[in-house]
Parts: structure tokens; sequence; C-alpha cells
């Protein structure tokens, strides 16, 4: 997910109720009514759920009625058999007419209706049309949909909307049907057969332009939806998807759904990655294509953080390290290294000011979940990647991020869970380097200077005034233009003073010459 930094919003967590899974949710059908004349939705979910323990009640989150905000559950069934339920404080509470028991798979029917304060988004575009757009991360479902609003309970799902004619209605998976009801309504059905997580199950209907791109793959046909106002410059900026995605559907693996739709929209970030229906904010359609790697970032999370996601969002980096840094190997690929270097630079300048603002390791657990979306998920994440590439070499780094998604595709992992990968791939330990980048604070200070005597390089680390272990690369450059490259592997806590024997006097010595290392110098 691309975010706008300046928007500052807080979400307390919200998983303060599901500390331990008791369910496991096998699909939802949700039936929702949109309209014209009123924000509010009249909804009904059909929740499939599988029992991971004996239970006498069961729990589903939806947002409770706040002032004039919220949901009412007013029906809660079993096949045709009422049950008796609670709707507060944002849970739908179920007493069931005899305790489930472990194993055992049980659907229930929730009719609710209300007008959401959050997690769709109701609003006019750009252009003053109307819309409708979910967006759901990190635990915004709940705020519109009746669900187990947690990052590890995937789940298969179906929307069935029902909304006025002039607006096409789009959604994650395959369209099963669109049809019109009467002059003025249409019923369109999406359904999605592989399980995901509640933060990437959305809806989106406006007044929509739509282009299927001729030259896409077969197997994952990518289209364009784009408001109708702005239909040229968003065909050809969306255009690029294509070829995004036969890039890293060859680095990664085959793409794991069955259609890339992407989509302009009203979303608060500025890209979002749920699946196979990519929202992307307004502004990204320009004309000129300036957003390209926001759209490889975001095809990206196809695979990393829709397919395989994080157990908990406090190893969001796996999701977001994972897009920026594929991002920049995107870059590197079709631009060159020197590009893929310069954002690399610009994205380490990032963390360290990150660094300097907040005390916090990448692996963070804190309950302010919109508070995750920094540097250090971002370009931190991205740099671990990038040192990581540099030590094992780009072929092993690829058989590394393979076997990661390979082993985690339509499942959840945490931080230990990748360090695992990466130690059966390498056959080494690299705890050190995990607990030193991930579970540890900040970034590696070096300070470094030389001079020249009596023949005598003599070369200075200064102390870091924190324990890490990096290997800095030196470039000596003299003045007939040749050169030499040094590196030395060490805990640089105490400093280090290095002598060494040539004839001649450098003109320069660079320090990290080919961008390889995460550090603030001073």
């Amino acid at each position: 997910m691309f975010r706008f930094y300046c928007i500052a919003v807080a979400i307390l967590f919200y998983f303060n109720s599901h500390a331990q899974q008791v369910i496991d949710v096998q699909h939802y059908r949700f039936e929702l009514e949109l309209s014209d004349n009123s924000d509010a939705i009249t909804g009904k979910a059909t929740i499939t759920t599988k029992f991971l323990a004996v239970a006498g009640v069961v729990n589903f989150d939806l947002a409770s009625i706040k002032e004039d905000k919220g949901f009412y559950a007013f029906q809660v069934k079993e096949g045709a058999q009422l049950l008796a339920a609670t709707h507060r404080n944002d849970v739908i509470s179920i007493s069931l007419p005899t305790p489930a028991r472990k194993g055992e798979v049980h659907t229930y029917e929730i009719n609710y209706m209300g007008t959401p304060e959050d997690g769709l988004i109701i609003s006019k575009n750009k252009h003053g049309d109307r819309t409708f757009f979910s967006d759901n991360w990190p635990n915004r479902a709940h705020q519109w949909i009746p669900c187990n609003d947690r990052p590890d309970d995937k789940a298969s799902f179906e929307f069935l909307v029902k909304a006025p004619a002039h607006y096409k209605v789009i959604s994650n998976g395959l369209l099963v049907s669109e049809k019109k009801l009467d002059a003025a309504t249409t019923l369109t059905h999406w359904k999605e057969v592989i399980p995901l997580s509640t933060k990437i199950m959305v809806i989106g209907a406006a007044k929509f332009g739509v282009k299927n791109f001729t030259n896409s793959p077969k197997a994952a046909p990518v289209s364009a939806w784009v408001y109708a106002q702005d239909t040229a410059k968003g065909f050809y900026d969306y255009a690029v998807a294509v070829d995004i995605l036969d890039y890293f559907s060859n680095y990664i693996a085959p793409f794991p759904f069955r259609k890339l739709a992407n989509v302009q929209s009203k979303t608060i970030f500025g890209g979002m990655e749920n699946a196979s229906a990519i929202f992307y904010a307004e502004e990204s359609v320009t004309g000129d294509r300036k957003w390209e790697d926001v759209i490889a970032h975001e095809i990206v999370h196809q695979w990393f953080g829709d397919a395989a996601s994080e157990k908990s969002f406090a190893h969001l980096w796996l999701s977001e390290g994972f897009a920026t840094y594929l991002t920049d190997i995107y870059i590197e690929n079709k631009y060159g290294k020197d590009s893929a270097n310069k954002r690399l630079q610009k994205e380490r300048q990032q963390v360290i000011n990150f660094s300097q603002e907040r005390k916090t390791a990448v692996v963070d657990s804190t309950s302010k979940l919109m508070d995750l979306l920094n540097a250090n998920s971002y370009q931190k994440g991205a740099w671990v990647l990038h040192m990581l590439r540099t030590e094992v070499g780009d072929s092993t780094f690829q058989k590394i991020v393979r076997e990661y998604y390979n082993t985690y595709k339509g499942s959840n992992a945490e931080t230990r869970d990748f360090q695992a990968v990466v130690e059966r791939v390498t056959g080494r330990s690299w705890k050190h380097f995990f607990d030193q980048w991930l579970y540890q604070e900040g970034v590696p200070k070096v300070g470094f200077s030389w001079s020249y005597s009596g023949k005598i390089l003599t070369l200075k680390f200064n102390p870091l005034g924190r324990e890490y272990t990096i290997t800095p690369e030196l470039e000596i450059v003299y003045e007939d233009g040749k050169s030499e490259r040094l590196a030395y592997t060490k805990n640089y806590y105490a400093g280090l003073t290095i002598k060494l024997p040539r004839e001649k006097k450098p003109s320069k010595i660079i320090l990290d010459p080919d961008t390889k290392l995460l550090f603030e110098k001073y």
C-alpha cells in the first residue's frame, strides 16, 4: 500500500476480544443495497464458520450505532432458526442453542442496516459524481460488513450489490453476473474463491469507463476502471500494469489471482492493494505515467500482503518492505542500476529521518495501526532486503523470494518465518542479521575520515555509539583515475583505525560507493 503521509489517522487495536482464534471463517456472502437517496445501506451477510474450539457463543465484528452512524444487526439466523444475539461495542454476539464442537461448520445469516462512518467511503469524486469505495485497511472492514476482522483469518467471499443502474460495480474475483432488475437498478455479482483477509475484501461503484487490455495474459486479464471523464489519460496510465504484472510473474511466481483490475478511486491511501482489484487515488490519473512506481508497488502486494500475508500487523514490513524493494528491483530492471540506487539513497534518508523522530524497531506491536505506515515498514524493510540481496547475490536472493512466497502463499507468516526460509536456502544462521536490523531500533551511525602521511594511508572509523556489525565498503580513487575497493566486516562500536602502505595519496575516498549499506554518516 502507498499512503499519503499527510494523513494523520490513529486507529486503536481492535483485536481486544479476539486474542485467540475461536473461529475460522470459511466463506462470506454479502448482499448489499446502495442508494442515491441516502448513505444508508441494507445488507445480509451469510457467514460459513468452522469452530476451532468448543463454543457456546460466536462473535462477529460490526460497527454498532454511535450517534447517527454505524449499524444495527436486527436479525440473526441459522437456517430457518432465529438466534438470540446482541450487538454492542462493535461486536455481534450470537448465543448458540447448542454449543458448537471443535471442527463443526455452521452458517449464520446476519441481516443489518445503517450508515457507515468509515470502511465504505460514500462521497463525491473530483468531478462531483457520487461514488462508493471500500477502504478496509487495516481493520476497518467491520465498519460496513459483519466479519472476523483480523488479517490471519482468510476466507473466500462474494458480493452481490444492488445499485442504481448508472453505476458500474467492481470487486475482487470474477464477475458472475450483471443484470438489470428494472430500468433503474442493476444487480452485480462478484465472487472470489481464493481465501483472503478482510483488509482486502472490497467493492467500488462509480460512473466508470472500463478498458480490457488485449495484450494482457489470458490467465490474468488486466483492465482499467477509470472515471468516465478521465478515460483517455487513465487508460494510458494504467496500461503499464500489463508489463509490470508480466515482470513479477516471472521474477516471483505466476500471478496468484484470476484478473487484475486497476481502479481510480477515493481511497484515503495513494494506493490500496485489494487482491485482483487495486484501488488507486484519484490523483494517479495524470496522463504521463508518473505513478508507475506506485502501480508496481501495489502489484507486488498481490503476492506479498495478499496471497502471502503477515500473521499480525506487527510484521507489516513483510508486505510493505517487500512491495517497496521489489519495486526498486523493477525500476533497476527497466531503467538501470543508477535509477534504482537513487531510489535507495532517497529511501535511506527517509529511514534516517524517521529514526530521529521515533525510537521503534521495524517489528512493532503498537496498537496504533495507522502509525505502522512509516519508513520502518516501507523503506527500512526494503533496505533489509537490499542488504540481504547484496550479501547472498542476485540468484540466491530471488530463490529466497520464491521460496518464501511458495511456502506461505494462501497463508500467513511472521518475521521469524521469513528468517527460517533465508536460513534454509542459504544453509546458515541469520539470527544476528534479523535481530540487528528488524528487532533493534535505529540505524548505525558511521563517522569516517582519512589521512595520508609518509606513504601511509590511515582510515579511521569513529565509534558508533551503538553496537552494530556492518561491512562498509570504500572506494579509494587516485589522481590517475585508478581506484581500489576495500571492505571491513567488524563490530564498529569501539571504532577502528586501519593503516595501509600506499605509494600515492588518494584524490578521494568514497564511503559505500555502490549503495549497499543502511547507515547514517556523520
